[in-house]
């Protein structure tokens, strides 16, 4: 089967080494140095799911129809990934994988007619270098679509997905979007110090942080009506507990999605962007809790300050540190715990 993905970056990337891998003819979207490293030298996955390199056709655009497609660019950049290469894809099932809100209502306003299905990847992936990416822990690709039963074009995707690493069908997508923007919420400290994922959470005092503004995710989808699909361990009562627990105790789930991440640095996808000089995705995390807080009696002022950080790092280039960080969050510091 011939399968385009636009965007192969550390999601993307993943997901096209391992179609190639199976014996795929796959295509991909690709900018810049990335782009020639893999015209040059092919695309090289490796990690959990093992060393891999994929000979795939690359460039900036799409060349030839898809029989499947998979759009993994950031949220802002899927409406003109979709309409350049949209002569491409009228025709054929669109799995948009993406974190955050929003992106298949975006995606959807380039392709109306598309059978667009959405996904989720809790797989965990890194940007290397040009031309590499790097699985730091392995796991499921979840589909679906956001207030109907699944398509036939999600079945058909996920048959051809279950054939090279985990997937499952979410009847209860908008669910598992909340769920997985709650798992999100580890971001957003990592590309504010620049620290990776798993430093961030071992700061005491960050780590207090990123509770904080988990158990806000939880607090406002639940405010909002939402039902919270189990991922994982996280089940929805589990999810319901986290959000009035007390700090002290309720950091044990960053923690534990910190130890899930395996021993690799893992920078996290916000500041992976950073650190390639790209826009985050931040306003479609931790800036939809903000946004989704504003049709409840709640809020969500640690969100809302960890996004303006995000957006002064885009900006300037300089990280920040945790005093700095707990200032603006108004978290109090842990004590002996600030540096």
């Amino acid at each position: 089967m011939r399968i385009a993905v636009i965007g192969a970056g550390a999601v993307g990337g993943t997901l096209a080494a391992l179609l190639h891998r199976a014996g795929h003819e796959v295509d991909i979207t690709a900018r810049g140095d990335h782009l020639r490293a893999i015209q040059e030298n092919g695309l090289r996955m490796r990690g959990a799911w093992g060393t891999h390199v994929a000979s795939v056709a690359a460039a900036e655009r799409l060349a030839r129809p898809p029989d499947l497609a998979i759009v993994a660019t950031k949220i802002a950049d899927a409406p003109d990934a979709m309409s350049a290469n949209a002569g491409y894809l009228r025709d054929v099932p669109v799995v948009v994988v993406q974190n955050g809100l929003g992106g298949l209502r975006l995606a959807g306003r380039a392709l109306p007619s598309a059978d667009m299905v959405g996904g989720l990847a809790l797989f965990a992936a890194s940007f290397s270098r040009p031309g590499e990416v790097t699985v730091t822990a392995a796991a499921p690709l979840i589909l679906g679509v956001p207030g109907r039963a699944p398509t036939l074009g999600a079945l058909a995707a996920k048959e051809v997905l279950e054939a090279v690493l985990p997937v499952q069908v979410s009847g209860n997508f908008e669910g598992a979007q909340w769920t997985k923007l709650l798992i999100n919420g580890i971001n957003a400290v990592p590309a504010i110090t620049g620290l990776s994922v798993q430093d961030a959470v071992g700061h005491r005092n960050l780590r207090k942080v990123i509770t904080r503004s988990m158990q806000e995710t939880a607090r406002v989808g639940a405010a909002t009506g939402v039902r919270f699909d189990p991922i994982g361990p996280l089940l929805r009562h589990r999810i319901w507990v986290f959000a009035h627990l007390p700090v002290r105790f309720a950091q044990g789930l960053p923690m534990g999605l910190a130890r899930g991440m395996g021993s690799v640095p893992n920078p996290g996808s916000t500041l992976q962007s950073i650190r390639r000089g790209r826009l985050t995705e931040i306003d479609y995390l931790n800036g939809a809790v903000v946004d989704a807080a504003k049709d409840t009696p709640l809020t969500a002022p640690v969100n809302e300050a960890l996004v303006a950080m995000v957006h002064q790092v885009e900006r300037t280039g300089r990280h920040l540190p945790a005093v700095e960080v707990l200032r603006r969050t108004r978290v109090s510091a842990v004590r002996g715990a600030v540096r």
